[in-house]
């Protein structure tokens, strides 16, 4: 994982809740879909653009239940850097194959760093691609493995979906095996991003 998504994920350690975004605030999940005015949950100090896609309520819960993830365990976490904000959603599934896998675990972080800052931290693991016809990096690093990564440009910023395989055996799946299928849950959810 880059930088930026290395950086967030490791406050997002710090700062997780357990509890599901419904919990964590008044807003309902109907209001949460259709609201584009809703006020960011974290802003930061440098004159970015205010993070305004939100994961854990701004991708419906349905979409990712159909994905195979309990979106009733989804956890969020607020990142304000200072020079940066990264909102954050963490989503796993129950997928055990014995011997093969214990499950993915997605990681979706919006943040109000550009697709520039993204490539330069992170260009010689990335190559260029579209999603829906929408600008994208596909990362893989072989340092990190079993984990694929899509970076998806918005008009504040990036939107990185993450995913890692929680192996089952003490072999890792080949490389070209890191993104199978993920194209189509990073896909299933484009459409909802600014």
């Amino acid at each position: 994982m880059g930088k930026w998504g290395t950086v967030a994920l490791a406050v997002a350690a710090v700062v997780v809740t357990a509890c599901s975004p419904s919990a964590a605030d008044d807003l309902t999940d109907d209001e949460a879909a259709t609201s584009t005015t809703r006020t960011p949950r974290i802003t930061d100090d440098s004159g970015r653009p205010p993070v305004t896609f939100d994961p854990c309520y701004d991708i419906p819960d349905d979409v990712m239940n159909a994905a195979g993830y309990d979106a009733g365990k989804k956890e969020l976490a607020d990142m304000p850097m200072g020079t940066y904000t990264f909102l954050g959603c963490t989503y796993r599934d129950a997928n055990h194959i014995p011997g093969v896998r214990r499950g993915y675990g997605i990681n979706v972080l919006s943040g109000n760093v550009t697709v520039a800052e993204e490539l330069e931290k992170n260009g010689h693991i990335s190559s260029s691609t579209r999603v829906n016809g929408r600008a994208a990096l596909l990362r893989i690093d072989p340092s990190q493995k079993a984990t694929c990564t899509y970076v998806l440009q918005t008009d504040f910023g990036i939107v990185i979906f993450n995913r890692i395989e929680h192996v089952d055996s003490l072999t890792d799946p080949p490389i070209d095996e890191w993104c199978q299928g993920f194209e189509q849950l990073v896909a299933s959810v484009e459409p909802y991003l600014p």
